[in-house]
């Protein structure tokens, strides 16, 4: 991997009262990414990747994503965006954060992507279009923890087909840090908010167990490709 920009970065401070707070009767926060192809929903999860989240919301919140294009796309494999404006220049960075990986590169799964030396990240995302990705990307069997993978932090929950249709379009538009990976058509992130998601549906109620012909008792239910950089900033992405 090749090294990026530092000198735009500035200071980060990893306060995870930028999340949303929660409580147990509280649904998690969620991303809502409005493109020029569509809008989708990410769920994210702050019990899981508390620092990751934090780092994600603040972005957000400073308004780091709008205008910007998803400039590299890998059918199959991954879309990438962050920094890179449609105005072809990059955005200013807080300092690296770092690596948390409980969850997995699945498909649908927003992950950050990264230097090879786990503590760098800063803000370029990429979404997972296949189920095979948590083979390369997550973290190594028997490896330290979070000491490698690719740190998800959330996943899409309503718009997946929007993914889709942008990881479909035509690429090769011969701009950015992946020229060959740019679409022909660029897909811009116009804005990205940061809501609640509704509280999930309760289970529903089991049916009461039978009872015994015989003796009138109660019978017991049923059982139930690593990311890499350019030389450009700040330009990590999976490979």
């Amino acid at each position: 991997m090749r090294p990026i920009r530092s000198a735009a970065c500035l200071a980060f401070t990893a306060a995870l009262s930028l999340a949303l707070p929660l409580s147990a009767a509280q649904a998690q926060p969620e991303a809502r990414f409005e493109t020029n192809f569509g809008t989708f929903t990410i769920l994210l999860e702050p019990d899981k990747a508390p620092a990751t989240v934090a780092n994600f919301i603040r972005y957000t919140k400073e308004g780091q994503f709008n205008g910007t294009v998803f400039y590299r796309i890998v059918p199959d494999f991954v879309i990438q965006a962050g920094s890179f404006g449609a105005d072809g220049k990059w955005r200013a960075l807080h300092k690296p954060i770092a690596l948390e990986t409980s969850l997995s590169n699945t498909r649908g799964s927003i992950a950050m992507a990264r230097e090879e030396k786990p503590v760098s990240a800063l803000a370029e995302f990429f979404i997972n279009l296949s189920d095979s990705n948590a083979k390369a990307l997550d973290a190594k069997p028997g490896a330290a923890p979070n000491t490698t993978g690719y740190a998800v932090s959330g996943h899409v929950t309503s718009g997946m087909e929007v993914v889709d249709a942008i990881a479909a379009t035509p690429i090769g538009g011969g701009v950015g840090p992946f020229p060959e990976n740019y679409p022909q058509k660029p897909v811009i992130i116009r804005k990205v908010t940061i809501g609640v998601a509704p509280p999930a549906a309760p289970a529903p109620t089991p049916d009461a167990p039978a009872a015994s012909a015989d003796t009138g008792a109660t019978l017991p239910p049923p059982p139930a490709a690593p990311p890499s950089q350019t030389g450009l900033p700040p330009q990590q992405s999976p490979k």
